[in-house]
């Protein structure tokens, strides 16, 4: 597979064996009135990882992946998404990405109906492909009673439902979410985001780390503009912290002091 393109690759059933890195950024750098947010982040994102992404200052968590869904432009750095390099254009990203943030994006007179059916079309679906999923989206994330409501009657729930039925409508292989579905009853919150797929990758954006319990199997840390954590969820429980910004916190100061510890030895 070493040699393979990565269309070759992603379109592969392999990638849930050699798990790449779907998500990859290096040097990512930006400025927000005149202080860097963002210095230098390093992160790779391996195919198939749930990774919740918090950081300090919180906003920076929000930003970072509205720039690995193309929404943002950075200063600095490079960014691969399922193999592809924005330099190559964002276009090429494709059905392989899609962003829900915290708003839905979607205009309030629309109904779930006319959401899905407009996000088929956009995708280029054909007639019964884009019918026969806007079936099962609409199965999954329970639209069926607010179908044809507008969705400013509809209320934020179903719109929050709709956003996130309209994005996973092409089979992204990489999902990045900012803040999902907080109008929705936290256990079916937790339901809904446990979303299928053993060759998704999932990067969720949280101010509330113990909400995601559950929902991710890996948590990241940027502090101060650079990746001070990435680790996976059992090394919270080794140490006996909880799934929290403070015990996040308190797990990359003790891996950064063994780092030090190490280096000077």
């Amino acid at each position: 597979m070493a040699g393979s393109t990565p269309d070759a690759l992603w379109s592969s059933s392999a990638v849930g064996i050699l798990q790449p890195a779907a998500v990859a950024c290096r040097g990512l750098r930006k400025r927000v009135r005149g202080s860097w947010v963002l210095d230098g982040v390093e992160l790779a994102v391996r195919a198939g990882v749930r990774l919740l992404l918090i950081a300090s200052p919180e906003e920076t968590a929000s930003l970072t992946l509205r720039i690995l869904g193309g929404l943002v432009r950075p200063a600095a750095g490079t960014i691969e998404i399922a193999g592809i390099a924005r330099s190559e254009g964002i276009a090429r990203w494709g059905r392989r990405l899609a962003y829900v943030g915290p708003r839905t994006g979607i205009y309030p007179w629309m109904t779930p109906h006319e959401a899905l059916d407009l996000a088929g079309r956009l995708a280029d679906l054909g007639r019964a492909e884009g019918a026969a999923r806007i079936q099962r989206a609409i199965v999954s994330w329970g639209l069926a009673p607010s179908l044809d409501r507008p969705l400013r009657v509809a209320g934020p729930g179903v719109a929050e439902r709709t956003a996130m039925a309209t994005a996973l409508l092409t089979d992204p292989e990489v999902l990045l979410l900012d803040e999902p579905l907080r109008a929705v009853e936290p256990e079916e919150r937790g339901r809904l985001l446990r979303i299928p797929g053993r060759r998704r990758t999932l990067i969720l954006a949280s101010r509330y780390p113990a909400s995601e319990a559950g929902i991710v199997n890996e948590v990241a840390l940027l502090r101060d503009g650079r990746l001070a954590l990435h680790a996976p969820l059992t090394a919270l429980d080794a140490r006996g912290l909880p799934l929290s910004q403070r015990g996040i916190e308190a797990l990359a100061d003790v891996v950064q002091a063994h780092s030090g510890r190490v280096a000077s030895a």
